[in-house]
This record gives C-alpha cells, structure tokens and sequence, in this order.
C-alpha cells in the first residue's frame, strides 16, 4: 500500500481558517506590539500562534502545525510570488533565461520558506500550547 508522504498529510488536514484567524491576529497585534519593539513581536506571535492552535485543536502536533502556518504565512506567500516574478521576467527573455530564472526563483523561495519557518518558531510553540488547551 503506497501512503502519502506525511507533509502531504498535514497540508490536506490544516484548517486554514484557524491559520488566518491566528496570521491577523499576528498581524495586528505586531502593529500594536511596535509600542515595545522585540517583546511585543514575540508576544504578538505567542498569542496569534496560540489562537491558531486552539482553534484548530487536535492536540500538540496539531497546534504546533496550525501555529507554525500561522505565523509563516506572510513569508510563504512573498516566496511563492517571488519565484512566480522571477520566472515570468526570465521566459520574457527567451527559453533559456527563463529555465535559468526558473531555478534561481525556486532557489530563492526555498532559503525564504527556510528562515520564515524558522523565524516562526514563536509562534509554532504558542500553537502547541494552544492545541494542548482545546
């Protein structure tokens, strides 16, 4: 019996309603967290990662997954839209710059998905705890 790989998995179970409920809590609170540069950022991506694991429950790995989607959502779309730029600008120079625009787009968004989702960890643990709570 062949299984889907276990990212596939996750991606097909996320709830994408509690992501972005806990990316624009995120989001919002980081405006307000500007008042206390640094701790206001990471309590902004607790509390948003939080809310995104509690809605989603399931439990630890759950909120850790919904948390962690939440809190690199806003680089995982600048990465995508990147490589689709870069591609687009290289095929309108021919087939060859395109295939070469191509792989440096797709190297470029996976170093940015890379550090967004390390940079998410904050808010990934947040999620756990909130999937713990629900």
């Amino acid at each position: 019996m062949i299984t889907k790989p276990v990212l596939v998995q996750l991606i097909a179970m996320t709830n994408w309603r509690a992501v972005l409920i806990g990316f624009f809590v995120i989001v919002a609170l980081s405006v307000i967290g500007l008042i206390i540069p640094g701790i206001g950022q990471l309590l902004a991506a607790l509390i948003g990662g939080f809310v995104a694991g509690y809605l989603a429950g399931g439990g630890l790995l759950s909120g850790f997954w919904h948390g962690l989607l939440a809190g690199s959502l806003g680089g995982l779309i600048i990465a995508i839209l990147l490589f689709i730029v870069l591609t687009i600008i290289g095929v309108s120079f021919g087939p060859v710059t395109g295939a070469l625009a191509g792989v440096a787009g797709a190297g470029t968004a996976a170093v940015i998905i890379l550090v967004t989702l390390v940079a998410a960890l904050d808010s990934a643990i947040g999620g756990a705890i909130g999937g713990l709570f629900n």
